[in-house]
């Protein structure tokens, strides 16, 4: 089974400091047909205006995902953790049993621009945890690359749930292919410019939807950033 949302089917609201799209119900926008697919229960891309941000605010038992796609972002948590996170950095906050932090665009004329992904964990109540790593252009340029998994492996960030992240970057004549486990569901969402994903034409904040398919294949890239969630049904 493959289904296709489209960009300008998502929720989303315009606070002015902050403009936001949401793939899944979240905050005023709420779709019951929309509550997550597998443990992958949000990704909002958010617009952060020069000199603003989020103040310092909870959260528990979720594996949160940072994925940056321009400008910075300014991280603080009760942890002691203080970093900021370009693009290329891929950052995982384990909320566990409880963390406070805030994030900030504190460049004076750049908006920052990012994807806010949350993941249902395997267990509740863990430590809550930190982890921020790096991966240049080249490693995604035509491939996907594991950014994030529940080991670490290939030197990605770990998360504490059943699910694995691959980013990568194509261009004409630049394709991938990955094989599926069918029991599993397949999340594919595209950052920017367009791409075919197993035949269907994705634009900028398109999602396929995949579940019972024992392959993905990405071809005929324009300026493409896609991420591709592995995720438990």
């Amino acid at each position: 089974m493959m289904k296709i949302r489209r960009s300008h089917e998502r929720g989303g609201a315009d606070h002015g400091w902050l403009k936001t799209r949401h793939s899944f119900s979240f905050a005023d926008y709420y779709d019951p047909q929309w509550m997550g697919w597998g443990n992958l229960r949000v990704i909002n891309e958010d617009h952060i205006a020069p000199g603003t941000g989020f103040g310092t605010h909870g959260h528990r038992d979720m594996e949160i995902v940072t994925y940056v796609l321009s400008g910075e972002l300014a991280h603080k948590d009760s942890l002691g953790n203080g970093a900021s996170i370009p693009p290329g950095d891929v950052q995982r906050m384990s909320a566990g049993r409880g963390i406070l932090h805030s994030e900030f665009n504190h460049a004076p004329n750049q908006t920052t621009h990012l994807l806010q992904i949350w993941i249902l964990p395997s267990r509740q109540g863990i430590e809550p945890g930190y982890e921020q790593k790096g991966f240049l252009e080249a490693e995604k340029r035509g491939r996907l690359r594991l950014v994030a998994s529940p080991d670490g492996s290939d030197g990605s960030v770990t998360i504490h749930a059943d699910a694995r992240l691959y980013a990568g970057l194509f261009d004409a004549g630049e394709s991938a292919e990955l094989s599926l486990d069918p029991k599993r569901k397949t999340y594919v969402h595209l950052v920017r410019g367009s791409l075919v994903a197993n035949g269907e034409k994705l634009a900028a904040g398109d999602a396929l939807l995949m579940d019972g398919e024992a392959t993905l294949t990405l071809a005929e890239g324009d300026d493409a950033e896609v991420l591709v969630f592995d995720l438990a049904a």
